[in-house]
């Protein structure tokens, strides 16, 4: 049941991703430059008051070297990428094992 979901929840990030990579392509087509939602950004835009949670939460009780450069290197790289790398790793993760025998 969770393998599934999991799968399930995979293949939704993947075509996520994928479709944000064909946004992003069809909008630096249109502005004659490369351009890209960066993770961080298309965060902010759907719920600030998580990652600015995160970010404190993060700082204040783990430790704030992890924030800044790790965490940060990720939400500034492309979303598209990020969403289609989770959702390649969940599908990894649960996907069914072979029996040897």
């Amino acid at each position: 049941m969770i393998r599934t979901t999991l799968r399930i929840l995979g293949f939704v990030l993947l075509a996520l991703g994928l479709f944000l990579l064909f946004r992003d392509f069809w909008a630096s087509l249109e502005a004659r430059e490369l351009t890209f939602v960066a993770g961080g950004e298309l965060w902010y835009r759907l719920h600030p008051g998580s990652l600015n949670l995160l970010q404190a939460g993060i700082q204040r009780n783990v430790a704030p070297e992890i924030w800044d450069p790790g965490i940060v290197a990720v939400l500034l790289a492309p979303a598209s990428v990020i969403l289609s790398v989770l959702g390649i790793l969940l599908m990894v993760v649960s996907r069914r094992r072979r029996r040897r025998g």
